[in-house]
């Protein structure tokens, strides 16, 4: 708990009370590797601190080749934007994983009490939006050795904890020419 108090400190202030009745609010969870978290056509209306571990965001295209879109690692929180629509992707742990996870009732109700915690949630969600258009726009035009090269500057800590597969399936790119490009700049 002391993770998730410390990273809600960084974007403002809160008392003993005020963080006395966020952690009342929280309950601790755990989810195995490979295991899902939320799976497309189903409702995810949680907010959840990634304590320890790494998931990923995927879908199936028309093809129905699984795509990973995203990936969430350590001291994040995530939930589902669209929060009364059903999911249309799979939250998926890559690794053991320890959450932190809120009900939307709870996280409601830490709203209508915390007098900034409005504020204070904006600009957690803010940060996350901003890093994750900057991680997903240094992808867009670029060629895939240097699309492998922003990932490892985007995700320093992923590379050795994500399978291949994933990280190719990120960059647009197969995992054989993943592995040419690893090879090429080792």
């Amino acid at each position: 708990m002391e993770e998730l108090i410390g990273y809600i400190l960084q974007f403002g202030g809160l008392n003993k009370q005020q963080i006395e009745l966020i952690s009342s609010k929280a309950t601790k969870t755990q989810l195995c590797k490979d295991d899902y978290f939320a799976e497309a056509g189903t409702a995810f209306d949680q907010i959840v601190y990634v304590q320890e571990g790494i998931f990923r965001i995927c879908y199936f295209n028309k093809n129905g080749d699984e795509i990973t879109k995203y990936f969430i690692e350590e001291n994040r929180l995530f939930s589902n934007p669209y929060k009364e629509d059903l999911m249309t992707e799979y939250i998926q742990a890559l690794t053991d994983c320890k959450l932190i996870v809120f009900s939307r009732k709870d996280w409601n109700e830490l709203s209508n009490t915390i007098i900034d915690w409005d504020t204070i949630t904006h600009k957690i969600f803010q940060k996350g939006l901003v890093e994750k258009l900057d991680r997903r726009s240094a992808l867009v035009n670029e060629d895939a050795t240097t699309r492998y090269l922003t990932f490892l500057e985007k995700f320093p800590t992923l590379v050795n904890r994500v399978p291949l597969s994933y990280i190719a399936s990120y960059l647009g790119i197969t995992q054989q020419s993943l592995s040419r490009i690893r090879k090429n700049i080792s």
